[in-house]
């Protein structure tokens, strides 16, 4: 017999089930698919619960904003353009499902890359251990030599770029999502971090060029985000750092100038979970109002997934050219 006092637990009082509320239901179960299944049967085979329950709301506020015509602001970062997921983003903006695009200068590389050579992307372990990673030559000068007509045109840097691959019939272009932007009249923006990007390292890159055009793309992101009041939406993919902060930072901006905006959805994907996206994009923005949401799961299955869903309603609808 123990020395220390217990609970008399004949004490404890019960109530029927019946009266217990219960948050799993078979009524929200999920549901086997049919090898015919379509998306519209895979979603609504998803349970009624969690993460499923979120995508299923986010879809519905994309599509909401899609018609009340408030900002859908697409924020990436470099991985989703090495993932080969430009024909899939392209195609979301060509039905209207993205009015502003915007990623960092990691982002705009590999996107002129692929629009001028098809390919992008090196091995940075070999290439780091002689000094020869990031020192492609043409990227250099390409680029370098763009942000310098940006500068002086006062041209935000993605418009250049979009700009000039269109301008140049590059052999790729037709993959470029900043081409494609400039060409269905979106606002494409780079967000530029100095020492961050390969092409920094050239010696024809000109920091006060890049610098101005970065920041009227920063302004122009600004513009949008004061129109998210009411109905907008922000998705993020794949910047752990630099567009969650710019964009936080958009938002205050936005507020300063234009005063209220609230009630608009936010949502980030990624593969793991960040402190940044989730607080700066996913938790402050949207703490008194409107609807914050985080998927986690990689970008090559996630952003497809989330581009056909999207569509599925959308198939009578013409295009936009």
């Amino acid at each position: 017999m123990s020395k220390y006092p217990q609970i008399d637990l004949r004490k404890i009082r019960t109530h029927p089930i019946g009266k217990r509320k219960s948050k799993t239901q078979i009524g929200k179960f999920g549901k086997p698919l049919q090898p015919e299944s379509g998306i519209d049967d895979f979603l609504k085979s998803l349970p009624g619960c969690l993460k499923a329950d979120d995508l299923r709301s986010l879809i519905g506020a994309i599509w909401d904003a899609k018609r009340k015509k408030k900002p859908i602001i697409l924020m990436l970062g470099a991985h989703p353009i090495k993932c080969g997921l430009s024909p899939i983003l392209i195609d979301l903006m060509q039905e209207g499902f993205v009015t502003l695009l915007s990623t960092n200068g990691a982002g705009a590389i590999h996107d002129l890359e692929i629009a001028f050579w098809g390919k992008t992307s090196e091995e940075v372990e070999k290439g780091i251990e002689d000094g020869s990673f990031g020192m492609a030559k043409e990227t250099g000068q390409i680029f370098n030599h763009i942000s310098s007509i940006a500068g002086q045109n006062d041209l935000g840097l993605g418009e250049a770029i979009g700009k000039e691959i269109l301008d140049s019939s590059t052999r790729y272009g037709k993959h470029s999502l900043l081409a494609n932007a400039y060409r269905l009249n979106i606002p494409a923006c780079v967000h530029v971090a100095f020492g961050t990007d390969i092409v920094h390292q050239h010696p024809s890159f000109d920091p006060a060029f890049t610098g101005k055009a970065s920041h009227l793309d920063f302004r122009i992101l600004s513009e949008q985000v004061s129109r998210l009041d009411n109905g907008g939406v922000v998705l993020h993919f794949g910047s752990a750092v630099i567009l969650p902060e710019v964009f936080l930072k958009a938002l205050s901006v936005a507020r300063n100038i234009k005063g209220r905006i609230e009630n608009f959805t936010t949502a980030n994907f990624d593969m793991i979970q960040h402190y940044r996206p989730n607080v700066n994009v996913v938790v402050r923005p949207t703490r008194k109002s409107g609807r914050g949401f985080s998927f986690t799961g990689h970008h090559e299955i996630m952003l497809p997934l989330l581009a056909w869903a999207l569509k599925s309603a959308n198939k009578n609808k013409p295009k936009r050219r």
